[in-house]
């Protein structure tokens, strides 16, 4: 098999995540803090969902597409966060190709899916602030599910024809990537054959599933943040406010590092500073999520409250 630069090279089957460097000296630290990363995020986006299900109140749209966010968020730790668990203690930073390319698919599809979500939540607040009248008609229950269903739809299928160009790479060479999960960049770099097609699949695609999100929530968030500048009464902007600010506060921090991450040159310093980049939109938001969006809202506390008190009545 001819690599890149022509030489004859032995097609490698197996790749290795760099991971976090070598962190023989750190790896309990790190091992519990990722554990404690990955067991309250799954508690706390698993109540969510609970509590949602189990409280009609919360039957809402808004509590609808956050039970979704939720239950997204759990299929997104667990498909990066076990493994690092597995490789810290043991050094194993070892990943079979078609590991590294279901891992590579699941996040990708999920990422793709939670912009649709984002955009939908921040659809459903730009109704409620700018147009509350007419709330209750244009955010039925079946527009609503067929929100939260594209959203699904778009990221799986879109993902579909990209995990089609990437078994259609080969890997010779060097197969050690510089990322703690098979990621975009990581594997176009290390591929020796269709990295370029596989590159500009994922550039095409980017703009088709993933840009127009993107715009519908800077759109949303515009026209809510207008709209709350023309409350004449500080205690009205405060209301309109509370919410859509701890909101677009996660949006921030979520699209910030993902344009951070897949813009910047894909240089050798860059690619150690993608890694904590990358951090914060795999670890941190799903964390922050049921915390921000949920766990602080008044309606969740309620509910949460009846639901422990039933609990200690039985």
């Amino acid at each position: 098999m001819s690599g890149r630069d022509g030489l004859n090279q032995t097609i490698i089957t197996e790749l290795i995540l760099q991971g976090f460097g070598d962190v023989q000296d750190l790896c309990i630290v790190l091992f519990l803090l990722f554990l404690v990363i990955y067991i309250l995020t799954m508690a706390g986006n698993i109540l969510n969902v609970g509590l949602v299900v189990a409280n009609t109140s919360l039957h809402t749209p808004m509590y609808f597409f956050l039970a979704n966010l939720s239950c997204l968020e759990t299929f997104y730790m667990s498909t990066i966060l076990p493994k690092i668990l597995a490789s810290i203690p043991t050094g194993d930073k070892a990943i079979s190709i078609p590991g590294c390319i279901a891992q590579f698919y699941f996040f990708a599809a999920l990422v793709v899916t939670e912009c649709g979500l984002l955009a939908m939540m921040s659809y459903d607040r730009y109704i409620a602030i700018c147009k509350p009248l007419h709330y209750a008609t244009l955010m039925n229950d079946r527009l609503c599910l067929i929100m939260a269903a594209g959203s699904w739809m778009n990221g799986f299928l879109s993902m579909s024809v990209m995990i089609y160009m990437m078994t259609r790479l080969t890997f010779c060479g060097s197969n050690e990537i510089e990322h703690f999960f098979c990621d975009f960049t990581p594997i176009a770099t290390i591929a020796c054959n269709g990295s370029h097609e596989f590159e500009l699949t994922g550039f095409i695609f980017s703009v088709i599933f993933i840009l127009p999100s993107v715009l519908l929530t800077l759109a949303s968030y515009s026209f809510i943040v207008t709209n709350i500048l023309r409350i004449p009464s500080a205690t009205g902007r405060q209301k309109s406010s509370s919410t859509c600010s701890s909101h677009l506060l996660v949006v921030t921090i979520y699209y910030g590092t993902l344009i951070i991450v897949y813009v910047l040159p894909n240089t050798d310093n860059m690619r150690k500073l993608n890694k904590v980049f990358s951090s914060f939109y795999t670890f941190l938001t799903p964390l922050l999520n049921p915390l921000i969006y949920s766990l602080r809202n008044r309606e969740v506390k309620e509910a949460l409250r009846k639901c422990v008190g039933k609990l200690f009545m039985v």
